[in-house]
């Protein structure tokens, strides 16, 4: 939970700069952001002083409203990243069993033994089931989640399961 959270900081704070760099480009009034020929061209030099403060109030408005957006959606996207890259570990994620192909050769089960899944990530077996005699290369496996943290391998074609952990 503490790395979580630690993410979840580090990716508010990765926003920030983003969202004074898009307040600073629309600092100021219309007339100070375009040339004369840009502010002439538009029109803007027909405006009253009145109406020229409230198109740029509402300019200011939009733009906030876009920063705004555009940080919470990059939060959110920092958060599902952290979640994707920390499943197994823990409880931490959701619920859904994990769909992968293991790397290599897959020779059976063995406590203590490691798979290591085309997504990157490794898991220890941590009880005593055995599957000997197998012999598959890249087989598809699923790891499904138990209670309080516990993590169950399956691979395809076979109807023993081990209790795995997460290491890597």
């Amino acid at each position: 939970m503490h790395a979580y959270r630690l993410a979840l900081g580090l990716a508010a704070l990765l926003c920030l700069p983003a969202t004074a760099l898009a307040q600073r480009v629309v600092e100021g009034d219309l007339q100070q952001q375009m040339s004369q020929e840009e502010f002439k061209a538009a029109g803007l030099d027909k405006l009253s002083g009145a109406e020229l403060a409230s198109l740029n109030r509402w300019l200011q408005g939009k733009v906030e409203q876009a920063t705004a957006q555009a940080v919470e959606t990059a939060r959110e996207e920092g958060r599902q990243e952290v979640i994707v890259k920390n499943r197994g570990f823990f409880d931490f994620g959701s619920k859904e069993a994990i769909e992968s192909t293991l790397e290599g050769e897959f020779r059976g089960f063995a406590k203590g033994r490691l798979y290591t899944l085309a997504n990157g990530q490794q898991w220890e077996q941590s009880d005593d089931s055995v599957l000997s005699g197998v012999r598959r290369q890249a087989p598809k496996v699923t790891i499904t989640p138990g209670l309080v943290g516990v993590w169950y391998l399956k691979v395809e074609g076979s109807n023993t399961q081990a209790k795995v952990r997460r290491v890597k």
